[in-house]
């Protein structure tokens, strides 16, 4: 015997907890299946913008995030090998600072948020089959826990969440409409203590790519970036500084020094890079959201603030199936436009600075577009069409 819900989702980290929150606190009856342990850790450059921002603190959730001691952001460095240009951020849309997180601070406390309003969350639970009925509409999930013992439950819409290579967007076949011409960046990660940072610092050089992060525990999130070709050939190269201390001592001699001069990691960990990408996100019983519908490079940094937009997004569409406002295709095909509507600026210049192949005055062109495309964004989701995504029916 299987148990049925109103609606199933895989993967509980900042996309699928926060759908599934806002669903809950709707009325809805979610499950949500993760294969990790609660509270685990994973690659990010976890910065927030503001829209991110924005929606926590609507969500009524910023308090919790500044009371794990995420340092509040209130000033942007941008770091060129002609010199530095600083801008500090003015209050707008309720916010007057930035927040950069770590994941195994911000998504159990999403995921701590979608049970309180009512949600029933699974970790360790690998799901292995989506079920479907006679004409192929999904169904639901089978899965095992980490004891064996099989999973099964039902429920009219299934919700990959799932990130870059999700189990759900496989299994329905959910074709890529959009695709990067690049072929992405690659990165090197790491924290370190000591370092003191004045916010927000992203560093630009010919072909590379970095940024300082300052997070939880006093420690600064550190990463470099650059072409997949060249990551590998410095990487074969096993040069005495390092592959990481080489790219950084490329960008900005005076931030290497600076970076140095703190208590580096044991380890750095690295993503071998990805095309940036677009899936048809919603089919008969299913949807996608966050990672596993689209894929933006990480060097915009705006991956979290994507996930926390989606969800809302898609939350609305679905609280509109449910009250029966809307069908299903009507409901989830406006979800997949405005998502791409919303998207479609900020990916192609983000797709454009990580190509790599730009001159100075045509990559400041580029983050000045980027910033453009992140504000509009945000005033379009205060619009009151998005009102019940948004404002939840009670907070707890």
């Amino acid at each position: 015997m299987g148990t049925t819900h109103d609606v199933i989702i895989i993967g509980a980290r900042c996309a699928g907890a926060a759908t599934a929150m806002l669903l809950a606190r709707q009325g809805l009856r979610v499950l949500v299946l993760d294969r990790s342990r609660y509270g685990s850790d994973t690659i990010s450059t976890h910065a927030l913008m503001r829209g991110g921002v924005v929606q926590l603190l609507r969500w009524g959730l910023l308090d919790r995030v500044v009371a794990a001691g995420t340092p509040p952001v209130t000033k942007v460095i941008f770091h060129y090998p002609d010199g530095s240009t600083r801008v500090s951020l003015k209050p707008a849309a309720g916010v007057d600072a930035l927040y950069a997180p770590r994941r195994n601070i911000l998504d159990p406390l999403l995921a701590d948020a979608a049970a309180e309003a009512g949600a029933e969350i699974r970790f360790g639970v690998h799901v292995i089959e989506l079920t479907r009925d006679d004409i192929g509409r999904v169904t639901g999930v089978v899965g095992r826990d980490r004891t064996g013992c099989r999973v099964v439950a039902t429920a009219p819409l299934t919700i990959g969440a799932d990130g870059i290579r999700s189990f759900v967007a496989g299994e329905v076949g959910a074709p890529v409409i959009r695709t990067a011409a690049g072929l992405g960046s690659a990165f090197l990660y790491g924290y370190w203590d000591g370092l003191p940072v004045e916010g927000y610092e992203w560093l630009y050089g010919p072909s590379v790519s970095g940024g300082l992060i300052p997070t939880n525990d006093g420690r600064t999130g550190v990463f470099v970036g650059t072409t997949p070709e060249r990551m590998r050939q410095i990487l074969r190269a096993r040069t005495a500084r390092g592959p990481f201390d080489s790219l950084l001592e490329d960008l900005s001699p005076a931030v290497a020094e600076r970076v140095r001069a703190a208590r580096g990691p044991e380890g750095r960990r690295g993503f071998a890079g990805l095309p940036g990408y677009v899936r048809q996100s919603w089919g008969p019983g299913w949807a996608l959201v966050g990672d596993a519908g689209s894929f933006e490079d990480p060097l915009s940094t705006h991956g979290i603030t994507d996930a926390l937009r989606e969800a809302e997004l898609l939350a609305n569409a679905v609280v509109d199936m449910h009250r029966g406002a809307l069908s299903e295709s009507a409901a989830l095909a406006g979800y997949q436009r405005t998502r791409d509507a919303l998207s479609a600026r900020l990916y192609a210049a983000v797709e454009a600075i990580a190509s790599y192949e730009w001159t100075m005055p045509r990559l400041k062109q580029l983050l000045r577009e980027a910033s453009s495309a992140m504000t509009e964004q945000i005033e379009i989701l205060q619009r009151p069409e998005h009102e019940h995504g948004l404002v939840p029916a009670q907070v707890s």
